[in-house]
Formats: structure tokens, sequence, C-alpha cells
């Protein structure tokens, strides 16, 4: 119970500071959306420049103040509410107020009861008791002094009760304001030593961890410590709801007055400013980018819990989306751009989020769809849900496309949407899927596997490099004919670099490696026919049996074609003894071989080899013609995943197993 307690009371703590630090926000917007009026001379404008400067600079220290020092601030700030509150009641009870009427009516128009001035008295007694108990409590004074205090404060109410002329209850009403506004300044003079300690142990505080960490680990705990993003949403929704309850405010009167009808049109016209009102500076279009990540973020884990994938790396959806938006957001220049346009602007840069989305979700349910379809799992319960997300991710783009289409007129932004809404990688996955369960179906080992997979992957990853180049373009022409910016500049120049050279430069990897490894794979001797019947033995990779041909390496171990090749993918030493399996001497094609047990098939001498000795020396020197670790990693199959094999120089059980899997018919 106690923990539970505990765990209560860290969650309130942590709302209360979340909450705090919002109004830092809202003056902050504040300021730098307000209008300055240029007619007012130099000394007005710098007058006002320096007034927004200090109102950002005490809320930026407010909103980055530690937790104790935040509660202590918003302490004295209540105290000082509390004591004006109590300074005003006492003056517009004893200037305009006349207790005697025989109705009285409150600030706000609401017509009270009739009563006598005495309640009213005795009610404006019990209400200034209240302040002033608060705001000695809230300053932590002295019990002499807070009954000082108390006193002055309902003091004026004794000049009611006497029934002193007007001109002596206004002269106590001010007398009562000076002495509080007196004391409130001494507090604050005295707490403004306890400030200045704080700002300077924040500031060495600072510096330490600059010196030690760097700039952006400092950025990322501030970031943390304060709850940044929490704070952004709190201010973008508090924001919103404020705007939606004085625009249905506005619609009632509005329709009480002149009859107005509700409709759609209506909805949507409120809906609309709503959005356009919710972008329209910087800190709310990072309110509505922390919206978007928890909406992400939820999808994500959503997505990750349906598919069954345990994969901590999914989990950045929350991350990727809302630097997207806000990405898209500053190139375009939402914020400063007309409700209109802001608008077209918004909902085409939503387009381009939701594909970019789907292309995150296909690279969560990637993998699984190949880990299921490779290890040939039989539950269906298993394989549905990944299938369902697929197809979902392969007919949302499509109809999104669609409706595009028939809405608007061919432009670089449709072609844009387009040709990310293109179902390719979708496709590639799905025919990669039906490859390897059609594999599994069958008992037998299906050699021309691993090849169909890279034709099919590769040719995804042509027609994507051919994208990215047409895309490049578009962004080319938008930037020098349509709305150039900085910002735009640089996005093509990542996309440059990360979609069409990286792409370019890893395509071109994977078919050198492929073909050198096939080069390796035809200069080693084959074995067919009855030679290979009368070796009772199984390829040491994939454990099956030579129904057609085995491959003999240097080092007298043989294997399937298939397996060997898989194996120099990643390395080129022998899976057995780790000796070099490349020779580029034809000679050998007629050398004797042995089986993985050491046995040698009949009729066949080692000899022709010039010695075993001799044959390892020509297999050791044919490995060192080429680097041990030229062949690192296949990227276009997931069979060859240099991360997973490693580049050790030895093979332990589980990479043997992985092999196995991925070649294994059973």
């Amino acid at each position: 119970m106690a923990s539970a307690h505990g765990r209560l009371g860290q969650h309130v703590l942590a709302v209360l500071d979340v909450v705090l630090r919002v109004p830092s926000i809202f003056i902050i917007d504040a300021i730098f959306n307000s209008y300055s009026d240029p007619g007012t001379g130099w000394t007005g404008t710098a007058g006002r420049a320096l007034i927004r400067a200090l109102g950002v600079l005490v809320s930026s220290v407010v909103l980055v103040l530690s937790q104790k020092s935040l509660f202590k601030f918003y302490t004295l700030f209540a105290a000082v509410l509390l004591g004006a509150a109590s300074v005003l009641i006492n003056y517009y009870s004893t200037s305009h107020i006349d207790f005697y009427s025989a109705y009285n009516r409150a600030a706000l128009g609401f017509r009270l009861l009739p009563r006598s001035g005495a309640t009213l008295w005795l009610g404006l007694a019990l209400l200034q008791l209240l302040l002033g108990l608060g705001y000695v409590a809230l300053l932590n004074v002295q019990s002499f002094c807070a009954a000082l205090l108390v006193l002055d404060i309902m003091a004026p109410l004794w000049g009611l009760m006497l029934e002193l002329p007007p001109q002596v209850r206004q002269a106590l009403a001010l007398a009562s304001g000076a002495i509080l506004a007196a004391h409130v300044a001494i507090n604050l003079l005295w707490k403004l030593k306890w400030f200045y300690y704080s700002c300077r142990y924040v500031y060495l505080l600072l510096r330490h961890m600059y010196r030690i960490y760097g700039l952006q680990l400092l950025l990322e705990d501030t970031w943390k410590r304060i709850r940044f993003p929490d704070i952004l949403r709190v201010f973008w929704l508090t924001r919103m709801t404020a705007q939606a309850v004085i625009l249905v405010y506005v619609v009632r009167v509005v329709r009480s007055e002149s009859g107005l009808q509700l409709g759609w049109d209506l909805f949507w016209d409120l809906t609309s400013n709503l959005i356009i009102s919710g972008c329209d500076s910087t800190l709310t279009v990072l309110g509505m980018s922390a919206v978007i990540s928890s909406l992400a973020h939820y999808l994500g884990l959503s997505i990750l819990a349906f598919i069954g994938s345990t994969e901590e790396e999914d989990k950045r959806l929350g991350f990727v989306a809302p630097v997207l938006f806000f990405i898209l957001a500053l190139q375009t220049g939402l914020s400063g751009l007309d409700p209109e346009e802001r608008l077209i602007r918004l909902s085409r840069n939503m387009c381009l989020l939701l594909t970019a989305i789907l292309h995150f979700i296909h690279g969560m349910t990637d993998p699984v769809l190949m880990s299921l379809s490779a290890s040939h799992v039989s539950s269906v319960r298993r394989h549905v849900p990944v299938l369902l997300v697929s197809l979902v991710l392969f007919a949302l783009p499509v109809l999104l496309s669609y409706v595009l289409w028939h809405h608007y007129v061919l432009n670089t932004w449709l072609f844009a949407v387009t040709a990310f809404c293109l179902c390719l990688k979708v496709l590639v996955s799905l025919t990669v899927y039906a490859l390897f369960m059609i594999d599994g179906f069958y008992n037998v080992l299906w050699e021309k596997l691993d090849d169909y997979v890279y034709y099919v992957r590769s040719t995804g990853n042509v027609v994507e490099f051919v994208f990215g180049v047409i895309m490049f373009g578009n962004g080319a022409y938008t930037m020098m004919f349509e709305s150039g910016s900085k910002i735009r500049a640089c996005m093509m120049c990542l996309h440059a670099y990360f979609n069409i050279y990286l792409q370019a430069k890893n395509g071109w990897k994977t078919f050198i490696n492929r073909r050198t490894a096939v080069k390796k794979i035809n200069s080693l001797p084959e074995v067919k026919g009855a030679t290979l019947r009368e070796i009772e033995d199984v390829c040491a990779i994939c454990y099956q049996e030579f129904a057609a041909s085995a491959r003999i390496t240097p080092c007298h171990h043989y294997f399937h074609a298939l397996c060997l090749r898989k194996w120099l993918y990643i390395q080129d030493t022998c899976p057995m003894c780790h000796q070099h399996v490349y020779i580029e001497d034809d000679g050998h094609e007629r050398a004797a071989f042995s089986n993985n047990n050491g046995y040698a098939a009949p009729g066949q001498e080692r000899a022709e080899f010039e010695g075993e000795e001799g044959g390892a020396d020509v297999g050791g020197a044919a490995g060192g013609a080429e680097p041990e670790n030229e062949l690192l990693e296949d990227n276009d199959s997931i069979e060859y995943d240099g991360e997973e094999w490693g580049t050790q120089p030895g093979v332990t059980l589980a990479e043997e197993e992985y092999i196995n899997d991925d070649t294994d018919s059973n």
C-alpha cells in the first residue's frame, strides 16, 4: 500500500511539473505572435523589444527550472496573487459597494438575492480571512507577523463596520494595501538572493555538464528532465480546446441572433478554422508534432503487438513521424502562410507523412514476414496478422493515389505522393514470402531459390533507384521554379546521398559479391553420378544428402554448391577447417576428394594433388590472393545478414543452424 501511494505521489508530482511549465510556453507564444505598431518611434520600438526580450528570458528560465525551484517560484507567485486579490477586494468594497441597498450586484453582473449589509460584510470578512491565511501560509511568515498581516488585510472592513466617512475608508484601504505591498517587496528582495544563488548553481552545473558531456547530451538531458514533449502536447491541446470553446460560443451567439442553421458546411468551416489556428506559429507546429508523436508511438506499438514482433528498433515510429512532420512544416513555411493556403499545405504534408508512416510500418512487418516464411512456421495464426497488415499496406496507398488523382490536377506534389505510394516494397516482400513458403511445402532442396530471391529483390531495388532519381529531378524542379528554400536544398542533398548514392553503391557491391562467389564456386571441382553415390555422407552445412552434385574444396571437404555459395558470401574459408577455398588453377578439376569424415572414394588417389601437403599449400596460396574478409554481406537477401553471421574465422553451431534453416526444405 505504501509503495502504491508513493507511485501515486510521483505521478502527481510529474503531472504538476508539466502543468506548471505550460504557462511559460503560452507567454513565449503570445510574445512572438504579438503585433507591434511601427509608427510609435524608435524609443517605443526599443522599449517593446526590451520588454519582449525580458519576457522571453524570464519564461525560458522558469521553463527549465528544477522541480523544487519551480514549486518555490509558483508558491511565491501564488502568494503575490492572493495579496493582490485581497487589496483589490478591499478597494472595491470600500469604494463601490453599498451594503444597505435593497439589491446587490456582483462584479460579473449576476443579480443576488436581497441580503442585509451585515450578511455581506460577514461574507467579505470570511473571504479576506481566507486570503490572508493563504498569503501568510505560502510565504511561511512567523506567527506574530502573520497575525499583524491578517489584521492589516481585514482593517478596511472595520471601517465599513464602524461606518466611517468614505474618505477615511478609502485612506484606510490604501494604507492597508501599501503595507501589504511593502511586505511583498521585502519578501521579493529577500528571495532575490535565493534566486541569484539558484541561477548561479544552474549555470555552474550546465557549464560542468557541457564541458564533460558536450552540447548534445546537455540538450538531451534538459529535454528529458523537463518533459518537453509532454509540455508541448498539453500546450497544444489546451490551446485548441480553448479556441474550440470560443468558436462554439460564437456560433451559439450568432445562431441565437440570426437563426443560423447547423450543417456539415458549418461544421467543416469550424474544423478548418480550428486546424488553421493549430499551426499558426512555430510553437504550435511543435505542439502538433508532439501530438503526432504520441499517436504514431501507440500506433506502432499496436501493430507490433498485432504481428507478434518484439524488436526494440521497430518502436521508433513515435520519433520518426514528428521529426518528418516538423521538417515538412519548416520546408514549406507552414506557419507563415495565409490561412487558406496553410490548410492546403497542411493537408499535402499530412499525405506525405501518411505515406512515410506506411513505409515505416512495412519496415516493421517485413522482418516478421521473412522470418515466418524462411523458418517454415506452420501455425496459421502467426501468418494471418502479418499478411493482413501487408495487404492493408498494399491497398491503402492505392486507394490514396486514386482519391488524389480524382481531386487534384497533376503537379510536383501529386507526383511525389504517387511515387511514395507505389506498393513495390510490399509486392517484393509478398513475392519473397511466397517463394519461401513454396520451398517449405516441398521436401526437396530448391537450388534456384536463392537466385529467384535475388532477382526479385534486385528488380525492386532497381525500380526504387529509378524513382529516387526521378524524385530528385522533381525536387530540383520544385526548388528552382516553385518554392526554393535552404531546408529543401539540404533535404535534396540527403536524398541524393542516402536514396541514390548509397543505394547504387550497395547494389553494385551485392552484384560484385555474387559474381565473385559464383566464380569461386565454378573454380572448384564437381562430383556427380556414381562417384557421388559412393560417398555415404551429407553436406556439412545443410545436413542434406547429395542428390545431383557436390563441390570439393582444396582441403578435401565437399558441400552443395548452393550452400557453399551462401557461405562464401560471408567469408572465404572452408566451413570445416577454415582454409581458403578459392583456386584459380583449372588443372585441379580432376583432384581427388574425401568425404567430411576423412574417407577417400575408391579408385581415386590423393597423389593427383601432388601430395596432401602440396594441396594445402596451393589452397593457402590461392586464398592469399584475396583479402580474407572481402565479402562481408549481401544486402538484398535475408539469408546473408553480415551482422548476424559475423566475420570471425570460425563458425559457431548457431551459424550452421542458420544456414541449415535457409537451405533445408523440411
